[in-house]
């Protein structure tokens, strides 16, 4: 991964350094002081990760994220916790409070490799997980652990086979995660496992226990 790392401190840029250094997936290729000549680096560069300061003199970590149409992944990294809710309402991979550890800072360079990974290679039919954000966490989700998905109010409700997940991520949005191949919407508030139906017939779906409807508009779908 390409990375870049914005922070007001010139020694804070150094631990970014050294610890980047030791971590082989990232490639630390610039660093600045100023969160401006960050803006004219990212129009001219391909960067797919950012360590960023929230508490800076001329403008926010925060609005810094904000003012980018198509930002990279962020790893935030401050002295202060109060943001770290508003951080990851942002999708921030992670949350770094300092000083942190060369083994915090690579538990976060792993999250952000992992999800990467993915967002790279969901076209691929063959990919066997997703990524779904529980709470402040960016969540690996096996796909063969899936039994159906349902919209909640605000909330998407992923139940897996040992547990159950809460979600923000909207069940439009993971439909599109989703192989065609595999899932399949139903009803407007559920997607089901095509492996894991037991049953079904014109109305309803039986997965286990649990009998999903068929919405009207979803009457002529190929479950199997």
């Amino acid at each position: 991964m390409i990375a870049i790392a914005i922070d007001d401190e010139p020694i804070a840029l150094d631990i970014i350094r050294s610890h980047a250094s030791k971590v082989p997936f990232v490639e630390l290729n610039a660093a600045f002081t100023n969160a401006f000549e960050a803006i004219t680096y990212l129009q001219h560069n391909k960067v797919d990760l950012i360590f960023l300061d929230i508490k800076m003199p001329d403008i926010s970590g925060i609005d810094f994220l904000k003012s980018l149409s198509n930002p990279p992944m962020v790893i935030f990294t401050t002295a202060y916790t109060e943001h770290a809710v508003q951080s990851f309402e942002l999708d921030a991979v992670d949350y770094l409070l300092k000083p942190f550890s060369l083994s915090r800072f690579l538990k976060a360079c792993n999250k952000a490799n992992e999800l990467f990974n993915f967002r790279n290679n969901k076209q691929d039919a063959k990919s066997e997980y997703i990524f779904v954000k529980d709470g402040y966490e960016q969540i690996k989700v096996e796909l063969n652990d899936i039994l159906y998905i349902e919209a909640s109010g605000n909330y998407t409700q992923i139940q897996l086979t040992d547990k159950l997940l809460s979600s923000r991520i909207t069940i439009n949005d993971l439909a599109e995660l989703l192989p065609k191949a595999d899932f399949i919407r139903c009803h407007r508030a559920f997607i089901v496992a095509k492996s894991k139906i037991y049953k079904f017939d014109r109305s309803q779906i039986w997965i286990g226990e649990k009998i999903i409807p068929i919405g009207a508009t979803y009457g002529n779908i190929q479950l199997v």
